[in-house]
Parts: structure tokens; sequence; C-alpha cells
């Protein structure tokens, strides 16, 4: 194994053990890492110790040329940010190459949310008069309710959640844990399913996971998302829909109506309120159209 194959498999295993990414996240490092790997070895012959940010530059001057997107090669260059880093920390290389580079230019885009109606029309799409539609009602009720991801939604177990308080603990990312309070109108529809449909379920087999499939195993991601395409489709709602876009609705009807940003945040459970910034321009734009449309001088 080469010395650049050690420093590798060294940070990824520092982003799995210490800083508990997921295998999916630690695979896309990976690639990223392997990609500029080869460039180095083949374009400039040397290794990850040998690099000056001048060839960092000339590899995103590549991959523009490659045509690959801005999004994805500024994804890369903090891969590669986050690579260095650990091997300054590491004592591996004195400097960081990536310091002095500059990303490309990214355009701002506003996350895509439904309107309240949109929303209301999807909660109430389940069918309450069949043991999945209790499941399906209370899952889509209380990811609107808590702003999770879908992963911790999915990832939730019973213990995890304090139907007296009406409060969850969400595990994030890094494992980090916060508390997020879901409301009383998700509390009956998640009491209503814990009560009646989820023993069936599971056939009375010990099981800690929260939402279960009819055959008694975990709901998984890509499952939920299934049903929350088929239940957008009953509600009439025909432009497309993620589990994460009830995530941006969750955030933007909360600041629509003077929720506190740092709230929000928490809530959210991002580390830099920055990111949650991006809702306040949402609900401007919101605004500035009510405005243009209602104002006798708009």
């Amino acid at each position: 194994m080469s010395d650049d194959d050690q420093l590798l498999d060294a940070w990824l295993a520092h982003l799995r053990v210490e800083k508990g990414l997921s295998p999916r996240s630690v695979e896309a490092y990976a690639t990223d890492l392997v990609r500029f790997a080869v460039f180095v070895r083949q374009e400039l012959q040397r290794g990850f110790c040998d690099i000056e940010g001048g060839d960092v530059a000339a590899w995103m001057i590549a991959l523009s040329k490659e045509g690959l997107a801005a999004r994805a090669q500024a994804r890369k260059l903090s891969a590669l940010r986050g690579f260095y880093k650990y091997l300054v920390a590491e004592r591996r290389v004195k400097n960081d190459p990536t310091k002095l580079v500059t990303g490309p230019r990214l355009p701002r885009k506003l996350p895509h949310v439904l309107t309240f109606p949109e929303v209301e029309a999807l909660l109430s799409a389940p069918e309450t008069s069949t043991p999945r539609g209790v499941r399906d009602r209370a899952m889509i009720q209380l990811l609107y309710a808590s702003g999770l991801r879908v992963s911790e939604l999915v990832n939730l177990k019973v213990t995890d959640v304090d139907l007296d308080q009406g409060v969850l603990a969400a595990f994030g990312k890094g494992e980090k844990r916060r508390l997020v309070p879901f409301g009383e109108v998700a509390r009956e529809a998640l009491l209503l399913y814990l009560q009646t449909v989820r023993g069936t379920f599971t056939k009375g087999r010990a099981a800690n996971d929260l939402f279960v499939t009819h055959f008694g195993s975990a709901m998984t991601r890509q499952g939920f998302w299934k049903l929350l395409k088929r239940y957008a489709l009953v509600a009439g709602i025909d432009r497309p829909i993620s589990p994460h876009k009830l995530r941006h609705s969750f955030a933007t009807h909360l600041l629509e109506r003077g929720a506190d940003l740092r709230a929000v945040q928490t809530m959210l459970g991002h580390a830099d309120i920055v990111t949650t910034q991006i809702y306040t321009h949402v609900t401007v734009a919101h605004l500035q159209a009510a405005h243009a449309r209602f104002h006798p001088r708009g």
C-alpha cells in the first residue's frame, strides 16, 4: 500500500469513527479524493504531501474543463479541504494547499416549499380507516411537525419519543442529539398509530423501531419516499415532492409566522445559523410576492 493510500485510509477511518459520518458520506468523500489522487499522479507526478496551492487550482480548472457542474466542483474542493485540514492536524503536511484556493461561484438556490394549503391536503391524504393509512399519516404529520430529516425520521426508536412532553430526541449528522417538539396534532396521530397499529405490524415481537412496515421491519428512506409521492398525487400536488421539501416547509412556515431564527436553527439541527438563514430569503420572497400582488402601487 502506497503512502497516499495509507493517508487516505486513515482520513476515512477518522471520518467514520471520530466524526461519526454515515458509510454513504464516507464513500462520497473517498470517491472525490481518489479522483484527486489520480489527477496528481498522472498529471503532476506527485503525492498528497507534495501538493501546492497551484496544483489544487489546476485540478479545479481541469474539473471545469470537463464540464463538471459548479456545485459538484465545490463539493470536491470541500472534501479536499477536509482532507488537508486533517493532514495538517496530524502533522503529515506543514501547510494546507487548499487554503488560498477559491471555489466556483455558486448561484443562490432557494429551497422549494409547499404552500400551507398543500401541506394541509398532504397531511389529510392518508386514510385512517386502514392500518397503513394510520401509520402513514403519523409519519407525515410528525415529519412536518418536527422538521426532521427523513433519515432521522426512519431511524427513530420508540424510546426516542416522549408523548407526555410532546418532544422527541433526534440524532442528526455526526450522531448529535437534539430535542424537538412536535405539537398536539402530530402527537394524536402518533398515539393512534402506537395504540392501534404498530403492534399488529410487529406481531408482538420486541422491536424498538418506531415506524415499521406491515411485515414488521423498519421503514426505510426509500419506502417512505414512495408513499409520500403517492399521497402527494392523492392531495393534488402536481409538482415534485420529497421528504426534504417538508423540512423546508416546516422552517419557512415557522419563520413566516414570526418564529425566532435561533429556535428554528436548534430544531433543524443546523450547526451554523448561516444554513438556517436561507429560509429568511424564502420568506422575504414570499412577502415581496404578496406586496407586488396586493399593494395598489406594487
